[in-house]
């Protein structure tokens, strides 16, 4: 069974910066793509950012050259480093894997405040 967790979240002042981290078990990270949503009060889910088994990465325009994807192997571990945070950035973040077409796993989400 795929469980996905993500920690991490918390309340920053905007301009800060907070690592998010998304621990998996019953899936192994590197053969797998990895993703970052976020939801926002009020708002539909949006793609955050990708990380391909094959090491690609993508962004959203909104967090591109502020966010940053990564992996870490040996704790079957997935990271979204984000700096110069802005308060539209506040939402729930979470993580799920990807198939294809479809996002068939997800965690239970990690909240992030931007607020001064």
């Amino acid at each position: 069974q795929v469980q996905l967790v993500e920690s991490g979240g918390g309340l920053v002042q905007p301009g800060g910066s907070l690592r998010l981290s998304c621990a998996a078990s019953g899936l192994i990270v590197s053969r797998n793509n990895m993703c970052w949503f976020r939801q926002a009060p009020g708002k539909e889910r949006e793609f955050v950012a990708r990380i391909t088994w094959s090491d690609l990465t993508y962004y959203s325009d909104p967090v591109k050259g502020r966010f940053t994807i990564s992996r870490d192997n040996a704790k079957n571990t997935v990271h979204l480093q984000m700096n110069s945070l802005k308060p539209e950035d506040t939402a729930v973040y979470y993580c799920a894997r990807n198939v294809g077409y479809q996002y068939i796993d997800w965690g239970q989400g990690t909240q992030v405040t931007v607020s001064s």
